[in-house]
């Protein structure tokens, strides 16, 4: 009780400290630009050099007591209203009003934009705030400081639209410190060493950056190519990478050769986006892969006149656990007697009871054990038997299951969003741990048709209509 007692206390004495320091910022008027810009360092310095809890303390008053005056919205809306009738009244009203909602903090980071360093500087804020924010308790507490980072949000999109991005392809022989960046960040396959780094910036790969001229050296978002002479169904076929059950690696013939082998175009048509990285969790929410993609692929058609298929090889994170999550959920409503919908088809209840001699009840906890404990990796007739099944679960999971309204998988919903197609499944694409925890081994192509991209992306956004090719439907319904 003494140690709560003193935790609260303490919280208390750093909103105070915060009150203050916050006081003198925000009274302080801006009397030219030189007293503009010390004032937005001394607000800079100050955030940087406090404790993370006492950053929760600071962001805590900043967002309650600097945001909008809720009173004087009151107040203007009212006026609104009362200006009905008179239309030059009502429109100087709004705008009255307009400028009543910015909050008070939304006009001093306009300013810190400004600044050297100020952009990279709301980035990370902003990725404070997001780290924070979950775990936070009060809903209260959850409103205020979610509109203050949508409010950085907002400010960011606009500084990071496409005209104020720089488009850099990193190779071997880029800056050093730039070069390690792109090793350090890679969030969807880990570089292993420095071969493996020397090898995806080298022959028949393109590594693409997008840089902004307020964060120099630094990578904004990255995604990496691979260019074969088909669309790739395997991602050690790309990065030339054992698999975890120690079979015999797959290889693509338009690959073998060494990071240093000279190009040979008639090689290439095909352009693989296998991994696409946003560094900043600062600007989560800010659409950049998009456009790195649309860039990149005007970038190698004039380079390779010769490429004509434009395709992910795309992670499918999540789908184990919705797995397990469904058969635990399914298996439960049976014990408990209430209906519940069917995750197998008759035909192949009938294959792993035949094949395993369970009877019909143990059949769901039977796959769960075999795809919680990995053991049909090693064993390649029980592999061929679970093939059918966890293809079709996971074509389900890509194509039906929702969230609001939109794909449940987030990888998804983004190719989705960017016009692609949900084009083939491959089965044992990364079989590294990392890859069989995901999604049980399973990879995804999703394929841009340039001349159908815009049209595809407008049926998904605005009604939610997921295209996918026929070959894909018929795996959804029919396990095929």
């Amino acid at each position: 009780m003494v140690q709560q007692t003193m935790s609260g206390a303490t919280r208390a004495t750093d909103e105070e400290e915060a009150l203050h320091f916050l006081e003198t910022i925000f009274s302080t008027p801006d009397l030219g630009v030189l007293a503009l810009e010390s004032k937005c360092r001394r607000f800079c310095d100050h955030y940087t050099s406090l404790s993370a809890d006492d950053r929760i303390s600071f962001l805590t008053v900043l967002a309650k007591q600097y945001g909008v005056n809720q009173g004087a919205v009151v107040q203007v809306a009212t006026s609104v209203v009362n200006a009905q009738e008179r239309e030059a009244l009502l429109l100087m009203t709004e705008e009255r009003l307009r400028h009543t909602l910015i909050p008070q903090y939304q006009q001093l980071f306009s300013k810190i934009g400004r600044i050297e360093g100020g952009v990279k500087f709301l980035v990370d804020m902003r990725a404070d705030i997001l780290t924070h924010l979950p775990g936070a308790q009060s809903e209260e507490y959850k409103a205020h400081m979610r509109i203050l980072q949508q409010t950085i949000r907002d400010l960011l999109a606009l500084w990071f639209s496409v005209g104020f991005l720089h488009l850099q392809r990193i190779t071997w022989q880029s800056p050093c410190d730039m070069v390690q960046k792109i090793s350090m960040y890679e969030a969807v396959h880990p570089i292993r060493d420095m071969n493996d780094l020397k090898r995806r910036v080298g022959s028949y790969r393109r590594c693409f950056v997008f840089t902004h001229r307020s964060m120099p050296g630094e990578p904004v978002v990255v995604l990496h190519t691979a260019l074969t002479n088909s669309i790739s169904s395997s991602i050690h076929s790309i990065l030339k990478t054992p698999t975890f059950s120690g079979s015999k690696m797959e290889t693509d013939s338009s690959n073998d050769g060494d990071v240093d082998e000279k190009e040979d175009p008639n090689k290439i048509s095909a352009a693989i986006f296998y991994s696409i990285t946003s560094t900043q969790k600062g600007l989560q929410g800010v659409d950049l892969g998009n456009y790195l993609i649309k860039t990149v692929v005007k970038e190698v058609q004039n380079e390779f006149k010769g490429i004509t298929q434009f395709s992910s090889l795309s992670p499918i994170p999540g789908f184990k656990t919705w797995l397990i999550t469904e058969i635990n959920r399914i298996i439960h409503m049976q014990e408990i007697g209430e209906q519940h919908p069917e995750l197998l088809l008759e035909k192949e209840i009938e294959v792993l009871r035949n094949a395993l001699s369970i009877p019909d009840h143990s059949v769901l906890k039977t796959l769960k054990d075999l795809v919680q404990t990995h053991g049909w990796i090693q064993n390649e007739s029980i592999s061929e038997m679970i093939k059918g099944i966890l293809l079709r679960l996971c074509g389900r999971y890509l194509f039906i299951e929702k969230r609001r309204g939109f794909a449940l998988n987030p990888v998804a919903n983004f190719h989705l969003g960017n016009g692609a197609v949900l084009w083939r499944l491959n089965w044992k694409a990364d079989m590294s741990m990392r890859g069989i925890n995901q999604s049980c081994g399973m990879m995804v192509n999703y394929r841009y048709y340039l001349e159908n991209t815009e049209e595809n992306s407008q049926k998904y956004l605005e009604n939610q209509t997921i295209t996918a090719s026929p070959d894909f439907l018929q795996l959804v319904e029919n396990g095929k």
